[in-house]
């Protein structure tokens, strides 16, 4: 079975967003550890999940850096405009984006069936609410938490779908040079 992990920044109190979307607060530039550590989480991944919200900068953004010669990203622009790629969403009906398939059905029925198919492992990244779906519905395998050294005052929580609680067993901390740290949990 193939294993579905997310990856996401966050505040210290768990906010992926300010309340009116800004970014921020995020720690940027990213030093030479991240970078390695996010190489190396995504290598095996063959499959990425995304809400609509999302998409709609993911996608352009990283065929951009995919195209810049000059640009110190362009492996991993090459590596997320490759991989096949899964966009959740009640509005579109067809992919306006290469490698990507709309889908507007039943999300848990969907990634439960991707699980099922042989492959590599398949990675979610945030929009908000549908992260927050994902969590609450018990689908991610391993949640790679990088938390930014920020606090802010209000902000879209990535637990606010979550209705019960969920234990998770801590499986690795790292500290960043950055300053970001991951925290890397399974489901208890």
């Amino acid at each position: 079975m193939r294993k579905l992990k997310l990856q996401v920044q966050m505040s210290v109190y768990g906010f992926i967003s300010g309340s009116k979307g800004e970014m921020n607060w995020m720690a940027f530039p990213w030093t030479k550890d991240i970078e390695e550590y996010v190489t190396t989480l995504t290598e095996p991944v063959d499959t990425i999940l995304l809400g609509k919200n999302l998409a709609t900068g993911f996608i352009p953004h990283w065929a951009a850096v995919a195209m810049d010669e000059k640009n110190p990203e362009q492996k991993a622009g090459v590596k997320f405009t490759q991989t096949p790629k899964v966009v959740f969403s009640n509005t579109l009906t067809e992919s306006q984006w290469e490698n990507t398939e709309i889908s507007n059905g039943d999300y848990v029925k969907k990634i439960s069936t991707l699980k099922q198919q042989s492959g590599g492992d398949i990675i979610a990244y945030g929009g908000g609410q549908f992260v927050s779906s994902l969590i609450k519905e018990k689908l991610i395998d391993e949640l790679h938490l990088f938390v930014n050294p920020a606090i802010l005052g209000q902000g879209m929580p990535i637990f606010q779908d979550v209705e019960d609680m969920q234990k998770l067993d801590l499986i690795s901390s790292k500290q960043f040079d950055c300053g970001i740290m991951v925290l890397v949990y399974k489901p208890a």
